[in-house]
């Protein structure tokens, strides 16, 4: 697999309108997500409360992107979220390959705290260490956290 993870560069806006269609494309929830939503989400540029995101690339065309960011309102708390794999390349291990990425960035950067990520499919996240938040499932989506 010629896969490929980085950071993304939100000074191209080539590549950022790619990541903007892959996840308007996903969530399809124009009324909640909508472009000039994710445009903001991804270029924000807040010195307190970090965004970062990650994309998946193959062959120069992004594949998937997933952000995490500092949650406002908990210190040493981290939101794992907007994560999207495009349709043709899911079931490739590449959404895990994203949250791996993404969890190794944090726990290098962050001395500790904790991971916070909300999901439907929590299999993954059970393998990579989160636990389950009891009696936090809403709309069949649970509340994982992890340690560190």
């Amino acid at each position: 697999m010629d896969l490929r993870i980085d950071t993304l560069d939100v000074s191209s806006a080539a590549l950022v309108d790619s990541c903007v269609t892959l996840i308007f494309n996903a969530f399809a929830d124009p009324e909640r997500y909508s472009r000039a939503r994710l445009v903001r989400e991804i270029g924000a540029d807040d010195p307190v409360f970090y965004r970062q995101f990650f994309v998946a690339m193959r062959a120069g065309e992004v594949i998937a992107i997933g952000g995490v960011k500092a949650a406002d309102w908990a210190a040493k708390t981290h939101l794992l979220y907007l994560s999207a794999v495009a349709p043709e390349h899911r079931g490739q291990g590449i959404g895990r390959a994203l949250i791996k990425a993404r969890v190794d960035w944090i726990e290098q950067t962050f001395e500790s705290g904790r991971i916070l990520v909300s999901s439907a499919r929590t299999r993954r996240f059970r393998d990579l260490g989160f636990r389950e938040v009891r009696n936090s499932v809403v709309g069949g989506r649970h509340l994982l956290m992890r340690r560190f």
